[in-house]
């Protein structure tokens, strides 16, 4: 095993510290970039194919990316992500300062991103088992969410003021900047090598059957595989819940209630991570999982029920709250289920897995909001007469269906997982692959 110069708990602050200052300078960046895009385009969809590759390149190379986690140095792989991130964003910024950028500019950075954070993101998970003892991993997960939550709420409040004052590239320099620290972060600690080796006729497989092996291991086990079809499940109702919010408040109110309706949610995602970063989560963590899928369905329907703030405020409150708490009772079951050795492939297939739901989100949100529920609640639809005298009718109570419908649907799926025994017992029936003592070192 690595030697390390300082406690792996220490280690596990350090690299946290990094990556959030890093995801923040990131958040920036994606908030300049979407501005300058719409600005420049007026285009909705042209706004979303950039989006788009903030995502797709990464779930691409996902099930090779898992494969290399688990046989390399996972330390040195997350720097190379960072710097690889680095290059392209000052390639970008210099393209902004000599007034030379183009969209396709914004769509290579987006896929860099994309890219760096399908290394980064399951790089860290998988290491975490090894820097934090298991008791304390949803704690550790609740920091994670922390940092996330924190981010959603610095880059808006500071993006646009940012860009006025130090104009876009000095927004992408920070970015930079935060990248540096996150590499040196990761320069002056050591992430241990996982104590156990795959087996030797593990070694002489390639990189492609190396990849399906998350996928195997899986689907041999049905309690693990339910949780990712749930995840795949929520988080396909949860983007394209976020994304009809926007519509859904601008056509009833002004985009000053709809900022202050965002930070509503960001404050309920920084009580949640708080409150898990102390707690850790429930004894059972599928109870906190299943609790997830249920608030998330009632916060989905209140969004949708009225065009009032306070009701959709209340809606996101409870989706924000939720959501790191959710995360922080999932990370920490699937640590536990897998082995340190293999968990780079098993989590990149869940990322893989889950993560597909968000693009065809992305992809359908716009005609089935235009073509099928916009048109039943106009001044004349054909549901105006009978559920439009609840809901109300107008271009923005279609939307308003559309996330009932998501809410219900999100109901039904937890309530069917929850049904489900190899689900529900999948604390009891899979066995820990990592021991009850601290890990190892720590």
């Amino acid at each position: 095993m690595t030697n390390v110069t300082q406690p792996k708990g220490t280690s596990f602050i350090l690299i946290w510290i990094g990556q959030v200052l890093s995801i923040i300078g990131s958040n920036l960046t994606g908030f300049a970039m979407s501005v300058w895009v719409y600005q420049q385009t007026g285009s909705v969809t042209k706004f979303s194919i950039v989006v788009l590759f903030t995502t797709v390149p990464g779930l691409v190379i996902t099930p090779l990316v898992g494969t290399l986690i688990d046989r390399w140095d996972r330390r040195w792989l997350m720097i190379a992500a960072n710097f690889w991130a680095t290059l392209a964003t000052l390639g970008v910024a210099a393209l902004f300062f000599f007034d030379k950028q183009r969209i396709w500019h914004i769509c290579f950075l987006a896929a860099a991103f994309s890219t760096s954070s399908a290394v980064i993101s399951p790089a860290f998970t998988a290491s975490i088992s090894l820097l934090v003892p298991k008791r304390h991993l949803g704690r550790a997960s609740g920091m994670m969410q922390f940092g996330e939550a924190a981010s959603l709420i610095v880059a808006p409040l500071l993006g646009g003021f940012l860009v006025l004052t130090i104009k876009i590239y000095g927004v992408l320099l920070i970015d930079v900047i935060t990248y540096a620290i996150a590499i040196t972060t990761l320069l002056v600690v050591r992430i241990p090598r996982p104590a156990a080796h795959p087996r030797d006729k593990d070694r002489n497989q390639s990189l492609l059957q190396e990849a399906a092996f998350g996928w195997t291991y899986l689907i041999q086990r049905p309690g693990l595989f339910g949780l990712l079809l749930f995840l795949g499940a929520t988080n396909f109702t949860v983007t394209m819940s976020n994304l009809l919010i926007t519509p859904l408040v601008l056509d009833f109110a002004d985009a000053s209630i709809y900022g202050t309706l965002i930070s509503v949610m960001g404050v309920g995602l920084i009580a949640g991570s708080v409150l898990m970063s102390i707690w850790g989560g429930p004894r059972r963590r599928i109870y906190g999982v299943f609790g997830y899928g249920f608030l998330l369905g009632i916060s989905q329907v209140l969004e949708g029920l009225r065009p009032q703030a306070w009701l959709i405020g209340i809606g996101l409150l409870i989706g924000g709250f939720i959501a790191p708490v959710a995360n922080a009772c999932i990370i920490p079951i699937l640590q536990t289920k897998t082995l340190p050795e293999i968990q780079g492939r098993v989590f990149a297939t869940i990322r893989m897995v889950s993560w597909c739901a968000i693009p065809l989100a992305y992809l359908i949100a716009g005609p089935l909001t235009d073509k099928v529920f916009r048109p039943l609640l106009y001044e004349n639809g054909s549901l105006a007469g009978s559920l439009g005298k609840v809901i109300g009718v107008g271009p923005g109570r279609g939307i308003g269906l559309l996330l009932i419908v998501l809410g219900i649907g999100t109901i039904m799926t937890t309530f069917r997982a929850y049904l489900h025994p190899r689900l529900f017992n999948i604390e009891v029936e899979v066995p820990d692959a990592l021991p009850d003592r601290a890990a190892a070192g720590a």
